[in-house]
């Protein structure tokens, strides 16, 4: 590659014709499949805009063939939960030789796991709330005894909060494990935190302006998330330059002790004396019209096409 400058451990790339022919990774056959389409069309549409030799690639059984027959010189990961974001697609590249955007092996597979993550940021000493893990024999009683009622159940490796429930009482309890673990065998139980929602995203080690979201619904879920129109978002978030510092740095923290890196989004929860608690990481996050992402970049001068291309360049480092 030419005319290039090292930034952030990536290189600035100058030209579209230096990144060679690039493969919009898409779809899959997660239960995100839906979401991955739009954010990857997306994706392809802003690369061809801007000169990129990119094509978009719908996963399949037949990936690895359609990869080498094209002869791509690099990947887009725009897949979105299982098979994309969790390493696996990584580690497939990574043997193939082919430079990738954003998070390496370790990085996704961490922060796709929502258990484990939340034991590294324990490890670290970072906040995120009390959890415990459920399975069919457990006590639901003594756990909602410990964490306290309302708890959020959730799956530990879907995304788009596929699968999770608010629970508020005790007979809700196992109903709500029973549904997340129809998504993953490791199932988890946090204690709810009051308070308003976060998001912070990152892009080439840095952290964009936080965002501050408001829905009706009773969490952030799937149809606030993609579908409705009453979720609103403040950005700027209507914390101080301070605070909005500390969470900023509090997401760089998160982000780095998982091992992630290149672009990605750390989500949080503000209690009511305003202490921030770390919910989760996502290293493929949305790129649709609904996206956070794209907001807080468009908040800080980056326009869509611009993103793209920054997030391209996490390929090169």
């Amino acid at each position: 590659m030419n005319a290039s400058v090292i930034k952030n451990n990536y290189q600035a790339v100058n030209h579209s014709s230096d990144f060679g022919s690039v493969a919009v990774l898409m779809g899959g056959q997660s239960a995100e499949r839906d979401v991955s389409l739009k954010s990857g069309e997306a994706v392809l549409a802003a690369l061809k805009e801007r000169g990129v030799n990119a094509i978009g690639v719908d996963v399949d059984e037949n990936i690895f063939n359609t990869i080498k027959e094209n002869n791509f010189e690099r990947v887009f990961i725009i897949l979105h939960g299982r098979g994309g974001e969790d390493g696996v697609m990584q580690g497939a590249l990574e043997l193939l030789g082919l430079p990738y955007t954003g998070s390496k092996v370790l990085g996704s597979a961490l922060s796709m796991d929502k258990l484990r993550a939340k034991q590294v940021w324990i490890g670290a000493g970072l906040p995120t709330p009390p959890y415990e893990k459920l399975n069919a024999e457990c006590d639901f009683n003594g756990i909602a005894e410990r964490l306290g009622l309302p708890v959020i159940v959730k799956p530990s490796r879907e995304g788009s909060s596929i699968g999770m429930t608010k629970v508020e009482v005790l007979s809700d309890f196992k109903s709500a494990w029973e549904i997340a673990v129809e998504f993953d065998d490791d199932v988890i139980a946090e204690k709810w935190i009051t308070g308003d929602e976060y998001t912070v995203a990152i892009l080439q080690q840095q952290s964009l302006p936080a965002i501050r979201l408001e829905t009706p619904n009773a969490f952030y879920d799937y149809e606030a998330k993609y579908e409705s129109n009453t979720t609103t978002y403040h950005c700027p978030c209507g914390l101080s330059t301070e605070k909005e510092k500390e969470l900023q740095k509090l997401a760089m923290q998160a982000f780095d002790a998982l091992g992630a890196e290149g672009w990605g989004r750390v989500d949080f929860m503000m209690d009511a004396q305003g202490h921030p608690w770390l919910i989760e990481a996502n290293t493929v996050p949305g790129m649709t019209d609904h996206s956070l992402l794209p907001m807080a970049a468009k908040a800080k001068g980056i326009e869509f096409e611009d993103l793209v291309w920054k997030i391209l360049e996490t390929s090169c480092g």
